[in-house]
């Protein structure tokens, strides 16, 4: 342990590479008896041969990411090093791949193969794509040094298959058609026998005349046995249905993890549907119902309004990320180990849904996760499409001027979590309406997460990824967004490009930040995502919260109501986005009217934006003119801002809100003391919530 305590990043490479290459000389040497060698050891010959092409391809990623800065010292030649290492590795590589060629077609079965590809690909969904390009070269030359065999196989198979008491049988809910050389055709109540459940959906299975192919898992139901055996089917369901709830009932005392499991369990309910919705063809295999939308559901846990307000400490007796700096007289800026700028560039192949359904929004929701609790805000950008590419969104690098802040690229995001597996979760999706129903509801079409740290707890670099996207929920591993994409591969490199070309993906960029972001970033909650269009509004209610918590207040152990309407009130616009950009816009009309010496005085801008906010939003918060702010709903959307702007141009006209208000025609709701008292110790949250 000693002496591997001042090895550097590189060294570690390069001593596992060393380690590889004996590893694969052994292979090599005992592979040289293959003449003699029976198909039990052929078989272990060719997994190891699998297990080190994996393992080779780690080792090659970890290559990779390595940065001369981050040896411990000083390392000569350290690209040629690189380099080296890297033709060491490709060496291996090829070794290995002629190898498993020449085992393969030596009483090695084509599903055994497959089997094993698949694993590989399974556990490296997140490579590189030269490194899913070398594995599908190597399926495609053992495809074809076992044609000659595959009827012998099969019929090893058949006799294998009927041993086995994990097959069950299945019948089919809908004719299928096979669309691809190996699919297996199959008419509406055939029965089938299912010889192995495959992680993207198609299944391998074999009808009653014997003949085997993949098939859709979505078109298929479990058999029921009648009498006796329908009978324990059916008390056996019950006692499943027992555990079940007892598990949920169990995990609803968990506090930190109950919102998740409820969220699921709702999304559950909605499987019969997005069954249903999948099988006729409407959606990809891989969509879900979003759990980030299941979430936001649930109550205000998860948005941007709860984790804008104070925290306090575990005693309860003071404010964890608010203190006062009398040097400045204004709140301190509070470091975070998690401050950054993120900028949605686009999405690229997110598949189609069928005519049936009627999209309303397109839209990426983004949080900080784990890999198994959510630790922050959701936050929601939309995106944009043209007709010519449906299948391409975009998003506004920046927003400026009115342009809406919903179609804001540019995120902040901070968070002071202590979790080594912290990162960023996307969730692409959409919200859409069945025509035939008119049921509404949100699908998830892929997610990816993004670690923020390495192994080593390093930052990650700020610079352009290109994430592919993920099927199913996170809580689901192996799943593919369109499984009908991947299984067209062909055997050429080409057309391996081409499918990898055809994968859905997001590309997304990582800002460093420079003085004057990481300043005002400072001055925000210790966890919170949002707009960066918007983030200057936030650093003013931030401030005039700190005056009146901090400095105004008569003691720290005074705990009565506050009078301010924009402590009580601002909030709320966090989830009503054309509020805010009422308000956006509104303080950059009255802010470029402001001499330059106003612009430097920071007690006379908050005093300033105080009496725009009360001209502005505060009036519109309560009219009985403006509906409901309801999520991807066009119609409601057009007539609030209608509302809103015609509000703007009349304060506009005449110096202020007053004569909108004593208007008859302005209906307001009746008055209620939470439009203006400010309760901090019911809004504020626990530390660790």
């Amino acid at each position: 342990m000693l002496s591997g305590r001042g090895r550097g990043p590189l060294q570690t490479v390069q001593r596992r590479s060393q380690d590889l290459r004996q590893q694969v000389g052994r292979l090599l040497s005992e592979s040289q008896l293959k003449g003699a060698l029976d198909v039990n050891k052929r078989r272990d010959i060719f997994q190891r041969c699998i297990q080190l092409k994996r393992e080779i391809d780690e080792n090659r990623k970890a290559l990779k990411n390595l940065n001369k800065g981050d040896e411990p010292a000083p390392v000569g030649n350290y690209n040629q090093r690189k380099e080296d290492e890297e033709n060491i590795l490709e060496k291996l590589t090829k070794q290995l791949q002629e190898l498993a060629s020449t085992i393969s077609g030596e009483n090695i079965t084509q599903d055994e193969k497959v089997r094993s590809i698949s694993q590989v690909k399974e556990e490296e969904g997140d490579s590189e794509e030269s490194e899913e390009e070398e594995d599908d070269d190597e399926d495609n030359e053992d495809e074809e040094s076992v044609e000659d065999d595959e009827e012998t196989e099969e019929e090893e198979e058949d006799d294998s298959s009927d041993e086995q008491p994990s097959n069950k049988e299945y019948i089919a809910v809908g004719d299928f058609a096979a669309q691809l050389r190996g699919d297996l055709a199959f008419k509406k109540d055939e029965i089938l026998l299912i010889l192995e459940k495959k992680p993207d959906g198609w299944w391998i299975a074999k009808n009653i005349h014997g003949n085997k192919g993949l098939v859709p898992k979505t078109y298929l139901e479990p058999c029921v046995k009648k009498e006796d055996d329908q009978e324990y089917s059916e008390e056996e369901s019950e006692e499943d249905v027992e555990v079940i709830d007892e598990t949920i009932n169990g995990t609803e005392i968990k506090t930190r993890t109950d919102s998740h499991w409820s969220a699921i369990r709702k999304a559950m309910t909605e499987i019969n549907t997005i069954d249903v919705l999948t099988s006729m063809g409407a959606i990809p295999a891989g969509f879900r119902p979003s759990m980030l939308f299941q979430l936001l559901e649930e109550g205000n846990q998860f948005q941007a309004s709860c984790f804008l307000q104070p925290e306090l400490t575990p005693s309860q007796l003071a404010f964890k990320d608010m203190i006062w700096d009398p040097e400045k007289g204004t709140i301190k800026p509070r470091p975070s180990r998690v401050s950054l700028i993120l900028t949605l560039w686009s999405c690229k192949m997110i598949p189609l849904p069928g005519v049936s359904l009627q999209i309303l929004s397109r839209h990426i929701r983004l949080c900080l996760f784990d890999g198994s609790k959510v630790l922050s805000n959701i936050h929601t950008v939309r995106a944009t499409w043209q007709p010519k590419k449906p299948k391409t969104w975009t998003f506004s690098p920046r927003v400026t001027g009115i342009l809406p802040c919903l179609l804001d690229g540019d995120c902040f995001i901070r968070s002071n979590s202590s979790s080594p597996d912290l990162g960023i979760l996307f969730e692409v999706g959409i919200s859409y309406v069945r025509n035939s129903t008119g049921e509404k509801g949100e699908l998830s079409c892929g997610w990816d997460f993004l670690k923020l740290f390495d192994a080593n707890g390093i930052p990650i670099p700020p610079k352009t990824y290109e994430l592919y996207l993920n099927g199913g929920t996170p809580y689901e591993k192996g799943i593919e967004v369109d499984p009908s994409v991947s299984r067209r591969v062909a055997s050429s490199v080409f057309h391996q490009m081409m499918t990898m070309r055809r994968q859905p993906q997001l590309l997304v960029k990582l800002r460093s930040l420079n003085r004057r972001s990481r300043s005002i970033l400072s001055l925000l909650p210790e966890t919170l995502i949002g707009n960066m269009c918007y983030i200057h509004l936030l650093v003013f209610y931030r401030e005039i919260l700190g005056d009146v918590l901090l400095k105004d207040r008569k003691s720290m152990q005074n705990a009565d109501l506050i009078s301010s309407p924009v402590l009580a009130t601002f909030p709320k616009l966090m989830e009503q986005p054309d509020l805010m950009d009422a308000l956006r816009t509104a303080w950059a009309e009255k802010e470029s009217t402001l001499k330059r010496s106003e612009k430097r005085d920071r007690e006379f801008l908050k005093s300033m934006f105080i009496v725009v906010y009360h001209d502005c939003v505060y009036p519109l918060l309560h009219s009985t003119l403006l509906p409901p702010f309801r999520w991807a709903e066009e119609e409601t959307e057009a007539t609030r801002w209608k509302v809103i702007n015609d509000f703007l141009k009349q304060n506009q006209e005449n110096s202020g809100a007053l004569h909108a208000l004593l208007s008859p025609e302005g209906v307001h709701e009746p008055f209620d003391i939470s439009e203006q008292a400010y309760d901090f110790l019911g809004e504020a949250r626990k530390s660790g919530k």
